[in-house]
């Protein structure tokens, strides 16, 4: 499994990515609101820390059984990028397309 912070760390990862390789391109887009709907298991870590984590369930499954309880979270995020100014702005990202994108 993966933790959802993993996930949007990776997310993130790909955006910037894709607005590094854009730079400098005549025609580009606008990133605006990304929804997220992922099926997460949450566990609690026993302890003094008392963590609280959510991983990604993978779709599909391979037979294997678990007892941990399963929770369907959506999230909704706003790329932004800093503007000139130091102000946050709507994030771009532009470049040739890729394949397989959508």
């Amino acid at each position: 499994m993966v933790e959802l912070s993993e996930m949007i760390r990776e997310l993130r990862a790909q955006l910037t990515a894709a607005a590094a390789e854009g730079a400098g391109e005549s025609l580009r887009f606008d990133v605006g609101p990304i929804e997220i709907e992922a099926t997460v298991a949450v566990t609690k870590e026993a302890g003094g820390s008392g963590k609280v984590r959510f991983w990604v369930v993978e779709a599909g499954g391979d037979g294997k059984y678990t007892s941990s309880e399963t929770q369907r979270v959506t999230l909704t995020l706003q790329p932004t990028a800093p503007g000139p100014d130091g102000t946050r702005t709507t994030a771009r990202i532009s470049g040739a397309e890729v394949a397989g994108e959508r």
